[in-house]
């Protein structure tokens, strides 16, 4: 049998330019049970909110405001609600944890998730920190009890 010698080199360079998947970091999000939920190619901080109720809105699709975000969200459908709004009502469509049943998202049309235009993030129901409750979370509470 011949012997097979095998040899390699590896170079790197200081000045090389970062390439675009080494500078797109993925972001998990966890629900405050611990569960996975999201993991997102941007920061939920950095996201528009939704002015009337604050939720972190998701573009699920491209349109002439910008491209869609890349996500997956790992959360179970429910029935939808009817809000009453100041210009009428709003069906959504929630998304719960599959392990604690806490809603932490909506969107308004029928899922699957991404099947709209804008997913929705409920206000302090996501965190980047395992096991550890937003600071948001309970910032409407606080609100109420001044």
């Amino acid at each position: 049998m011949p012997k097979v010698v095998s040899r390699s080199a590896v170079s790197s360079s200081t000045d090389a330019q970062p390439t675009a998947s080494s500078v797109a970091a993925l972001r998990v999000y966890y629900c405050i049970c611990g569960e996975f939920i999201l993991v997102m190619d941007k920061s939920l901080a950095s996201l528009p909110r939704r002015k009337t109720d604050g939720a972190v809105m998701i573009r699920c699709q491209d349109s002439e405001l910008g491209k869609a975000r890349v996500f997956k969200l790992n959360a179970t459908a429910k029935d939808p609600v009817l809000l009453e709004r100041a210009n009428g009502y709003e069906r959504q469509f929630k998304f719960h944890c599959p392990r604690c049943n806490l809603p932490v998202a909506y969107q308004t049309t029928p899922p699957p998730a991404k099947s709209g235009r804008v997913l929705y993030i409920i206000k302090g129901a996501l965190s980047q920190v395992q096991g550890q409750v937003p600071p948001d979370a309970f910032e409407d509470e606080r609100l109420a009890e001044s």
